[in-house]
């Protein structure tokens, strides 16, 4: 079992910057990719950034150049960095981690930005 827990989401104002963080713990043997999602409501869950133990990194089209995904295997961390934020991203923003054998969630953090 996997637990995943997300931190760092909050309130900032349109072209700011947030960092959040998400630690995997517990049997994390075979951990090999650890992502981030995001669900804003009335809309489905989605895929934001990603990052697999071979080093490969993927983003969804709508924040490439403004998000960074980063990861301390060591710790079991991942990292997103969003910059120049926008209303748009606003939403609930979830970590996942894919182990060998299973997935598993975080409970959210909430992203909101504002005028």
């Amino acid at each position: 079992q996997v637990q995943v827990v997300e931190s760092g989401g909050g309130l900032v104002q349109p072209g700011g910057s947030l960092r959040l963080s998400c630690a995997a713990s517990g049997s994390s043997f075979g951990i090999y990719a650890m992502n981030w999602y995001r669900e804003a409501p009335g809309t489905k869950r989605e895929l934001v950034a990603s990052s697999t133990s071979g080093g490969n990194k993927d983003y969804a089209d709508s924040v490439k150049g403004r998000f960074t995904i980063s990861t301390d295997n060591a710790k079991n961390m991942v990292y997103l960095q969003m910059n120049s934020l926008k209303p748009e991203d606003t939403a609930v923003y979830y970590c996942n981690v894919h182990t060998l054998f299973a997935e598993y969630w975080g409970q959210g953090t909430q992203v909101t930005v504002f005028s």
